[in-house]
C-alpha cells in the first residue's frame, strides 16, 4: 500500500514503491530505489523511526545508487505481530535473510540509533559484504548510560503502560529528538505507524531491550558486536553527529572515533538526536561528497 493511500499528502515526502519481505513472524516491509546496478547504500533507522526517516537522503542518492531502506519488525509499514521476540538478535537475522535474498554486496552501511547495533551485527555475520560505514548517532557496543526519561520507559509495567497506552515515547519524541520544530509533513511523517496500542509494541519492546549491563539478554550479543568493530576499522568511514542529542551525546562519537581513528567525523552543532530532520541539507552533501571521495575498487 503506498503511503499516499494512508496519509494524503505523504506521498510528496514519501514517493517510494513499498515492497515486502516474508521473514516468518511477518512481511518486513522496505524501500529499493536506484538502479539495480549501483552500489547499495543501506540505511538501518532506530526507534520509534521508519524508513520515513531517510526520505531525503534516498531521494538524493537514489539517482546512482541503489538505496535500500528496511522498516523494522513492528516499526514503519511492516507487520507489527504482538508475540514476536522483539530482541537485538531476532532484529539483526530479519536484515540478514532481506540482504541475502537481494543478494547485497559492496554495502555502505549508513547507521542511527539501533540500527547501529542492527547494521554492525549484520556486518559481523557477513564481514565481506560491507564496504564503507556512515555513523550517525548511534552505538555498536555495551555502555551503561541512560537518560532517566528513557530509564522509567523501560519498567516492565509502569513502561508499557507508559509507551504504549499514553504514546510517552513515539509522541514525545518529536519534540525531545529534534533542535528545532519539526515541519508539520514530518511531524506526521515520522508518527504515522505509531498510532495505537497494539502498532507501538516495537516501540516498547526497543526501549526493554536496551542492554545496560551483562545480565541483560542483549548483552552478550551487544558485546560481541562491540568486540568485532576492530575488524572494520580500515574501511572508509564517515561519522556525521548531532551534537545536541540528550541520548547519544558526544561522548559517543568521541568513542566512535576512539574505535576508527582515520574516519573522517563531522560534529554538527545545531542538530539533535533526529539529525536529519534539524540538518537534512548538510547530512546530504557530507554522505555524497564521502560516496564520492572513497570509490570503490
Amino acid at each position: 500500500m503506498p503511503p499516499a493511500a494512508i496519509e494524503p499528502g505523504l506521498g510528496v515526502e514519501y514517493p517510494f514503491q513499498s515492497r515486502f519481505l516474508d521473514v516468518g513472524a511477518g512481511k518486513l516491509h522496505y524501500v529499493d530505489e536506484g538502479p539495480r546496478s549501483g552500489e547499495p547504500v543501506l540505511m538501518l533507522h532506530g526507534n520509534p523511526t521508519w524508513s520515513f526517516f531517510y526520505r531525503r537522503l534516498v531521494r538524493a542518492l537514489s539517482p546512482e545508487h541503489r538505496c535500500v531502506v528496511p522498516d523494522h519488525l513492528g516499526c514503519g509499514l511492516s507487520d507489527k505481530p504482538e508475540t514476536w521476540r522483539y530482541d537485538l538478535a531476532g532484529h539483526i537475522q530479519n536484515l540478514e535473510k532481506l540482504v541475502l535474498a537481494l543478494d547485497l554486496e559492496r554495502i555502505t552501511l549508513v547507521l542511527h540509533d539501533w540500527g547501529g547495533p542492527i547494521g554492525m551485527g549484520l556486518a559481523r555475520r557477513h564481514p565481506r559484504r560491507i564496504a564503507r560505514l556512515v555513523v550517525m548517532n548511534t552505538a555498536a557496543f555495551p555502555f551503561d548510560r541512560c537518560p532517566l526519561r528513557i530509564r522509567v520507559c523501560r519498567a516492565p509495567v509502569l513502561g508499557s503502560f507508559l509507551v504504549r497506552r499514553l504514546n510517552a515515547f513515539a509522541g514525545l519524541a518529536p519534540r525531545m529528538a529534534v533542535a528545532r520544530s519539526l515541519e508539520p509533513a514530518a511531524r506526521r511523517g515520522l508518527g504515522l505507524p505509531y498510532d495505537s496500542y497494539a502498532h507501538r509494541i516495537a516501540v516498547a519492546r526497543f526501549v526493554r531491550d536496551i542492554p545496560l549491563s551483562s545480565a541483560h539478554p542483549s548483552w552478550a550479543e551487544v558485546d560481541a558486536i562491540g568486540r568485532s568493530l576492530d575488524s572494520f576499522r580500515d574501511l572508509p568511514t564517515c561519522i556525521v553527529w548531532g551534537e545536541r542529542d540528550f541520548c547519544f551525546t558526544p561522548r559517543f562519537r568521541e568513542e566512535w572515533h576512539r574505535r576508527f581513528p582515520e574516519a573522517e567525523v563531522h560534529p554538527l552543532p545545531r542538530a539533535g538526536h533526529w539529525l536529519l530532520e534539524d540538518e537534512p541539507e548538510e547530512i546530504v552533501a557530507i554522505v555524497k561528497t564521502f560516496l564520492d571521495a572513497h570509490p570503490l575498487p
